[in-house]
Order: structure tokens, then sequence, then C-alpha cells
């Protein structure tokens, strides 16, 4: 089995590493064969779940941390 990282990006995607299996709520499964993809957090992406960048032009404003 490999190694999954998820990064969170300052205002920006989610970053995921690894072998995945991206599924939606239906079952269908998204081709994700490249070693990193960038999941939308914003919610503004014309190519969801995928990010596109559209979260620069909406000015997201999100910078996740680890609560001590």
């Amino acid at each position: 089995m490999s190694n999954v990282e998820i990064k969170t990006l300052d205002k920006g995607p989610l970053l995921v590493t690894g072998t995945v299996t991206l599924t939606d709520a239906d079952g269908g499964v998204y081709a994700t064969e490249q070693e990193t993809i960038a999941l939308c957090r914003c919610g503004h992406s014309a190519n969801k779940p995928f990010c596109d960048g559209s979260h620069k032009a909406q000015a997201f404003d999100d910078c996740c941390r680890v609560s001590a």
C-alpha cells in the first residue's frame, strides 16, 4: 500500500499526493492517474472536484491550521 498525503494550501486547494481512488456520491470514479491532484476548496472551480485556480479570482481566504 502506498503512502498518501493530503496537504492544505493557504488560500488554495487540497493537494493529494499518492495513489488514491476518487469516487463521487453516485459511485462514479474520477480518473486520477497523476501522482498529485488538487481538490477545490473554494467551490468556484469549473472543473469540480478538481481545482482550476478560480480561488485566486474569488479572493478565497482560508488558512487551515491544526488546533493545539
